[in-house]
C-alpha cells in the first residue's frame, strides 16, 4: 500500500454500492455520460420528470464552470485549481479548460465517490500536475492533508477553490465554505453554483426530492441569492454578483426550466492588510 492508498483508506469510506444511486453519477446521466449505473439512471429520470429541464440546467452548470475557469485562468492569472465534489469527468474538465489558457495550470480534483475518481484517474494517468483525491470534504483537514493536494498545488499562492453543483447537498454550507477558505492565500478564489426550488413547486416535485434524498441519503437545500451571498461573506464577490448560471458572462437561456434553477457567484479572498 502505498501513502496515497494510506491516506484514503484511513477515511473509511464506503464500498461502491450499484443499487444504491450516486449524486455524481445521476448528474453524469443527466449530462448524458456513460459512467453511471441503472439505478442512477432510474432516479435521474424520475427527478426529470418532476423537474422538466433538470439536464438542461445540468448542462447550464457545467457551461458556467467552463467560463469561470476560463476567466480565472486567463484574465486572473490564477494557475492553480481545487475542484471539490468534481463528479465524474466529461467534456470540458478544468484542466482542460485552464490549460488552454496556461498550459501550466495545475488542479486536483475531489470527489467521495470512488467511481468518479477511479474514471479520473484513468483519464488522467500520465498528467502531470493533476490528481484525483477520493476524499470526504466534510473532512477538510483530510483534503488539506491528503499528499495528491500537498504534491500538486502550493497553498502559499492563490488557489481557486471550485464547489459546483455541491453545497445544495450540505446543511452546514457556511461552515464549508469557511474551511476551504481560511486556509487560502489573498488573491484566491471561490466559485459556487447552488440549486434553488423556486416557488413554483407542486406537490409531485417536493415528493420527487424526498425521493431523491431518500435514495441517495443525501440532503437538499435550497437556498436564495441572498442566503448564498451570505454563505461567501467577508469574500469580495466578483460582478455580476449571485446570478442564475445561464446570465453569469453569458447570454441566458432562452427557456429557463420551471421548478429548479441554478445560482452561482465568484468571490475573491483580499488581503486583510488591504482592508
Amino acid at each position: 500500500m502505498d501513502h496515497i492508498d494510506a491516506a484514503e483508506f484511513a477515511l473509511s469510506l464506503p464500498e461502491i454500492d450499484p443499487a444504491h444511486p450516486s449524486p455524481a453519477r445521476i448528474y453524469d446521466f443527466w449530462l448524458g455520460g456513460s459512467q453511471n449505473f441503472a439505478a442512477d439512471r432510474a432516479l435521474g429520470r424520475r427527478m426529470a420528470e418532476s423537474y422538466p429541464g433538470l439536464p438542461v440546467v445540468a448542462r447550464a452548470n457545467r457551461a458556467f464552470l467552463g467560463r469561470v475557469v476560463r476567466h480565472l485562468a486567463a484574465e486572473c492569472g490564477v494557475t492553480q485549481f481545487l475542484d471539490l465534489g468534481s463528479g465524474v469527468p466529461t467534456m470540458g474538465n478544468v484542466h482542460e479548460v485552464a490549460r488552454e489558457a496556461n498550459p501550466g495550470a495545475r488542479v486536483v480534483y475531489v470527489d467521495v465517490d470512488p467511481v468518479a475518481v477511479e474514471h479520473a484517474r484513468l483519464i488522467l494517468a500520465g498528467t502531470e500536475g493533476v490528481a484525483a483525491m477520493l476524499a470526504d470534504l466534510r473532512r477538510p483537514e483530510t483534503v488539506f492533508g491528503h499528499p495528491l493536494l500537498t504534491d500538486t498545488l502550493d497553498l502559499d499562492r492563490p488557489v481557486a477553490v471550485l464547489m459546483f453543483a455541491l453545497l445544495h447537498f450540505f446543511e452546514e454550507g457556511r461552515e464549508i465554505v469557511e474551511a476551504y477558505t481560511e486556509p487560502l492565500a489573498p488573491g484566491s478564489f471561490l466559485a459556487l453554483s447552488q440549486a434553488q426550488t423556486q416557488a413554483s413547486t407542486v406537490a409531485e416535485q417536493a415528493s420527487a426530492t424526498r425521493d431523491y434524498v431518500r435514495s441517495t441519503g443525501v440532503a437538499v437545500v435550497s437556498r436564495d441569492p441572498g442566503q448564498i451571498a451570505e454563505l461567501v461573506e467577508g469574500l469580495d464577490i466578483e460582478p455580476p454578483g449571485v446570478v442564475p448560471v445561464d446570465e453569469w458572462r453569458a447570454e441566458p437561456l432562452v427557456d429557463t426550466p420551471p421548478g429548479v434553477r441554478m445560482l452561482g457567484v465568484l468571490a475573491r479572498k483580499l488581503d486583510p492588510r488591504a482592508r
